[in-house]
């Protein structure tokens, strides 16, 4: 029970900047992908360079440009989705690595605030270009350095906001993977949405990237608000006190008294805070919250070896020519996965089993290699291999669901969890590592997709 001078989270104001947070993570980057399309189409000849040069040399008849650019313009857009995942990956983990060594550094609100920032800028810049004409092989190394950029400084962003979410309780991390959550349910929707409407690809894209510069203002904004709030600064006092203050405060709050340090002067650290927190070791840290950091892993390499690299190039087996065919893969596969792994990931507001010391966690996160089979026995095209087992499209529907509720609450229970096995003044040095092995996760389920997908 504790002290009733403890402070509350208002109207749950920071559960709610925390969510906000989230989103501002994810919704920016699901968006750079849910347009993938505009931009090899910007690469396609037709979209670039030729209607310039057909324009200007429709006088002399030259046909020598076009013919010299074909190949290149091909080559760019074909290799597109493979630099791109090249270009988003090294990055994240390079970053997310450093970020979890050097974050002590520099201060916090410098790292979420200037990724935020930059971020801004660079969706800013991609809204505008979308109204410029632009030779292929610029507008292809101008988007590459923006992937780079966007997960560079979205690295930095995702690990500190876990980081600082670690100084909270547990389940203030829960409205961080929810709001990621969310921001894949929005991707889905206007995915959906650009196809119902027929819009062209230009404008879908732009209405894209403008509504990912409102998201990140608002988060820009969120954070900002987040000093004011009485229940933050009471736990960020936790973080700049000394170890042997923490452990008395943490006593009497246990025992429902009121703790004395950090309120009188909530603004001023210990003095012994600064060597304190310097003297944290990722190794020893890495050692407490190893089997958490494993499963969290484990557990998004299985997600992603599957989805979308899989599960996208299953096909309708009752659609025929109706339009369901073309809403199969949309609907069926990135809304249905979406929408069950946000669920997921918002139950732990409200639930938290198993705990973070239970064996069930890890285990529960193995057994979802069962997955694999599920879907490759499902009707993916082409296939060389493996026979179809589940060839209606209910059989896909209800394991995409499981498959994503699975992922989004036990990758939530982990990240909410990690920062819980160390001391308090350790929180947003776990939460940071935790955050790497997410992406570590991410990087080695992109390479453990191609195998899936060879063996269908």
């Amino acid at each position: 029970m504790t002290t009733s001078h403890q402070p509350q989270d208002r109207y749950k104001a920071v559960w709610l900047i925390f969510f906000v947070l989230g989103l501002g993570t994810l919704l920016p980057w699901n968006f750079f992908m849910t347009a993938t399309q505009y931009f090899t189409n910007r690469l396609d000849l037709s979209q670039n360079t030729s209607l310039v040069t057909a324009e200007q040399s429709k006088d002399t008849k030259t046909l020598a440009a076009p013919t010299v650019s074909l190949p290149e313009q091909s080559s760019l857009s074909a290799i597109f989705n493979n630099v791109m995942t090249l270009c988003a990956m090294l990055p994240l983990l390079l970053f997310t690595c450093l970020n979890s060594f050097l974050h002590q550094r520099i201060p916090q609100s410098v790292r979420i605030l200037g990724s935020l920032v930059v971020i801004l800028l660079v969706f800013l810049t991609t809204a505008i270009l979308v109204k410029v004409q632009m030779d292929a092989l610029p507008f292809f190394i101008i988007t590459m350095i923006k992937i780079m950029l966007i997960n560079s400084f979205g690295a930095i962003l995702q690990g500190s906001l876990f980081g600082l979410a670690g100084l909270l309780p547990a389940n203030y991390t829960a409205p961080i993977m929810s709001g990621q959550g969310l921001a894949g349910f929005f991707a889905s929707v206007a995915m959906i949405c650009a196809i119902a409407s027929g819009s062209e690809l230009s404008e879908s894209a732009f209405g894209y990237f403008i509504t990912a510069c409102a998201v990140v203002i608002l988060a820009i904004v969120s954070y900002l608000a987040l000093p004011r709030l009485d229940f933050y600064r009471y736990y960020l006092q936790l973080k700049l006190e000394g170890p042997a203050e923490q452990e008395t405060k943490l006593d009497l709050i246990s025992k429902g008294e009121e703790p004395r340090a950090g309120r009188e002067e909530p603004g001023v650290p210990a003095p012994n805070s600064v060597p304190t927190s310097r003297s944290h070791s990722v190794k020893a840290i890495l050692k407490s919250i190893s089997v958490l950091a494993l499963s969290i892993c484990f557990n998004f390499m299985v997600t992603i070896g599957l989805f979308p690299a899989v599960t996208a190039e299953v096909e309708s087996s009752i659609a025929g020519t109706s339009a369901w065919k073309n809403y199969f893969v949309p609907v069926s596969c990135f809304l249905t996965f979406n929408v069950f792994d946000w669920l997921g990931r918002s139950l732990t507001a409200v639930c938290m089993w198993p705990d973070k010391d239970s064996r069930w966690l890890p285990s529960l996160i193995v057994a979802r290699l069962v997955f694999i089979p599920l879907f490759l026995l499902c009707n993916v095209k082409p296939r060389n291999y493996l026979p179809v087992v589940f060839k209606h499209d209910s059989w896909f529907i209800i394991f995409m669901a499981a498959f994503a509720f699975s992922n989004g609450y036990l990758a939530s229970l982990c990240m909410c969890f990690g920062p819980k096995k160390v001391k308090p003044a350790e929180a947003e040095t776990a939460g940071i590592v935790m955050a790497f092995f997410l992406c570590l996760g991410l990087a080695l389920g992109a390479v453990f997709s191609f195998l899936l997908r060879a063996v269908v």
